[in-house]
């Protein structure tokens, strides 16, 4: 039996699960998971301190809904850490992906495996997406658990004031946080890319991280209004559709269309770029 074509899975599989371990086992990544996984708690503690205050209520979107039913902490963190939280950890993760292999000086070694270069970029990318996919999840998991804790859970009453069950409103928590896993997945491609143009890691986080503030403050300006739907982050906070009582598809289908050329866009540079550089460290 040929078993020549298993050969190269093989060696795939075992690039992919030491991805993984080179991600999660930095001490650097599982303190920012912490850390990402610590906002829902402060905001639920503080929530359920003033509850009974003159300030209660007040602060960004869901939060004036979460003392009345906890699963709206998943909402108000996630919308509290997506401006710039998540992006950061995100930049810090898919910017380091190869440029902190060149400037420790093993990118060299592992270019040995009998993997093309091509699929060994395709293993630090979904390392890094699975990474983004870990802390839009912490930030969750700890948010309904904290929320379920201070406040209870119960049917959802929407935007609209309609209320639906637990059931189905655990499902639409689910639908935002695939949602905004795949929202981060234009900021995986620029990271990675940017991870590719340098052997300095700071330098490639960095630049990534601008790159969300910059689409983020180009968004704020009603003159620009032309590209808006073309930016990066113009859609993140579309998540707000999952609680309405019709969903608009056609709006979360635009942002994930998006993503989906950014994806296109700059995944290709990056594979562009690291297939053909001379790799010397």
């Amino acid at each position: 039996m040929d078993t020549a074509p298993a050969a190269p899975a093989r060696a795939t599989a075992r690039l992919l699960r030491s991805e993984l371990r080179l991600v999660f086992g930095r001490l650097r990544n599982l303190v920012l998971l912490a850390g990402l996984a610590c906002v829902p708690l402060l905001i639920g503690t503080v929530l359920f301190v003033t509850q009974d205050t003159p300030v209660a209520g007040q602060g960004p979107p869901f939060l004036d809904r979460v003392t009345g039913n906890g699963l709206f902490l998943v909402f108000a963190a996630l919308v509290s850490c997506l401006p710039f939280l998540l992006p950061l950890c995100v930049s810090i993760v898919s910017g380091d992906a190869i440029a902190g292999e060149s400037a420790a000086g093993t990118l060299r070694y592992l270019l040995v495996v009998p993997v093309p270069r091509a699929r060994l970029l395709l293993a630090k990318a979904v390392a890094a997406l699975a990474y983004a996919a870990a802390a839009v999840a912490a930030i969750a998991v700890v948010g309904l658990a904290a929320g379920a804790a201070y406040f209870g859970v119960g049917d959802v009453v929407l935007l609209s004031g309609d209320t639906i069950p637990l059931a189905e409103g655990m499902l639409r928590t689910l639908g935002v946080v695939v949602y905004v896993v795949a929202s981060l997945t234009g900021l995986v491609a620029v990271g990675l890319f940017l991870s590719t143009l340098t052997e300095v890691p700071v330098a490639a986080m960095a630049a990534t991280v601008v790159v969300a503030i910059v689409s983020g403050v180009l968004d704020a300006l009603p003159q620009l209004s032309a590209i808006h739907p073309a930016l990066l982050t113009h859609h993140w906070l579309d998540l707000g559709e999952f609680l309405r009582l019709q969903v608009d598809a056609s709006t979360l289908l635009a942002g994930l269309a998006v993503q989906a050329a950014w994806v296109a866009v700059f995944g290709a540079l990056a594979w562009s770029r690291f297939t053909t550089a001379d790799v010397s460290s």
